[in-house]
């Protein structure tokens, strides 16, 4: 199966080591605080960014980002806010009247290089339009998308439409089928989100190993690169999981401390997100 544009993108944060994938929250607590610690966590080593597009029922997740959605909803943010974003981060500019082909920015901020992807539920995308939403994506910059209500067995629909536009479906895998991962794998594309333990995500005081067994069991049937997610919160677990993986995904810590540190959030991300990116090099 030959690989797409944003699959090759995705897959090229694998090539330097571990790699340290971070979430947010677009939005929360507003579109101007995100674009600058989306900009932070590149500067800090993130390898990989993922911005979550805010839903009123996120079956998925934790609290933490259950209230992060609020916020970002109640803020006002919508799906195109998040896509003239991303166009703004990807220029380094200003966005056009839709938010995208943005023009260099007057203070001369360079273009985000770093793989983007969102992280959305089927219903935005359906009641926004998978094709127009593909389009978007294209038009923005955006290089993958993980759609976690949308089962393997379902996600033809989606991987048909946006696989042609050069936008790579994610798949996720829990421990609990090491046979499903592997027929999984097979048809990734990207990278293979581990999922570490069964339930919503959510920091973690402690995080099982059990997916090291699929994990090994992808790598002889794919040479996909695959990333532990869901409960990592400190650099000690990211250094444990990434000894599993080939890099770890955090989302629900940062995601705390912008809830704690709304708009003054810069200083903290940065310093979490540094330490996060400097233990995965001792891996």
């Amino acid at each position: 199966m030959s690989k797409n544009k944003g699959a090759v993108r995705i897959e090229g944060a694998f090539q330097s080591g571990k790699a340290l994938i971070t979430f947010l929250t677009g939005g929360d607590p507003d579109v101007v605080t995100t674009e600058k610690l989306i900009r932070v966590m590149e500067e800090e080593g993130a390898d990989l960014i993922e911005i979550g597009i805010p839903f009123s029922d996120p079956v998925a997740e934790g609290p933490v980002i259950q209230d992060a959605d609020e916020r970002a909803l109640a803020a006002g943010t919508t799906v195109d806010d998040l896509f003239a974003m991303v166009a703004r981060l990807r220029t380094g500019g200003e966005g056009g009247a839709d938010g995208v082909g943005g023009v260099d920015a007057s203070d001369g901020e360079r273009g985000l290089t770093k793989p983007l992807l969102f992280m959305t539920y089927y219903n935005p995308i359906f009641t926004y339009g998978l094709e127009r939403f593909a389009a978007k994506c294209v038009e923005s910059g955006i290089d993958g998308l993980i759609v976690p209500d949308v089962p393997y067995e379902e996600s033809g629909e989606i991987k048909d439409v946006f696989e042609p536009h050069g936008i790579a479906i994610i798949s996720m895998i829990a421990p609990t089928s090491d046979e499903r991962a592997v027929m999984i794998a097979k048809e990734a594309e990207g990278f293979l989100y581990c999922v570490s333990s069964l339930g919503v995500t959510g920091i973690r005081s402690e995080i099982g190993t059990t997916i090291g067994g699929s994990i090994e069991a992808v790598r002889v049937a794919s040479d996909i690169p695959c990333a532990i997610g869901f409960g990592i919160s400190t650099p000690a677990q990211a250094a444990e999981m990434a000894a599993l993986a080939d890099g770890v995904i955090v989302g629900s810590a940062i995601v705390r401390i912008i809830a704690e540190h709304g708009s003054e959030s810069e200083a903290p991300v940065r310093e979490y997100v540094r330490a996060m990116k400097e233990a995965l090099r001792t891996v």
